[in-house]
């Protein structure tokens, strides 16, 4: 078990991933809060759920608390490095539900609430479910607690 958690907090990414994981961190961290607190004009999970039902994704309550909850502690997660890689996986599986599910049909651009963003936001999930956190990230405060073990 200690092999798999090091391979999965183990990155030779530099600092670069830095710049990705503060904005990304901090924009899922805010769709989150909308989604679970109604924070910055988002509906907290009463509304948000009665939303998700309506557009077929059932049962909405529990789906928004799994959007919500994933958009919030994986972008909390990311932003500070801990676990970044299955944090993610986890983001990438949410945006690419909302892409199909919401955005899809609407075309690319945001303008026409399309696709657009969320893909940016899948892209760059999947650039660190790939590299890992990189320096200046808790999973290597992990991974050298890990080694003294």
């Amino acid at each position: 078990m200690k092999t798999l958690l090091k391979a999965i907090i183990a990155t030779k990414a530099g600092y670069s991933t830095l710049a990705l994981r503060i904005p990304i961190g901090i924009i899922f961290i805010a769709h989150g809060a909308q989604k679970l607190f109604g924070w910055f004009g988002g509906y907290g999970l009463e509304g948000t759920g009665g939303w998700m039902e309506s557009i077929g994704l059932s049962p909405g309550y529990l789906m928004a608390l799994l959007a919500g909850s994933g958009e919030f502690f994986g972008g909390a997660f990311i932003l500070f490095g801990l676990l970044t890689r299955p944090a993610a996986v986890a983001l990438s599986v949410t945006m690419v539900v909302a892409i199909f599910a919401v955005h899809f049909e609407n075309g690319l651009f945001m303008s026409n609430n399309g696709y657009e963003f969320g893909l940016a936001l899948l892209a760059a999930s999947v650039s660190l479910a790939f590299s890992g956190a990189g320096k200046l990230a808790l999973d290597n405060l992990l991974n050298k607690a890990l080694a003294k073990n």
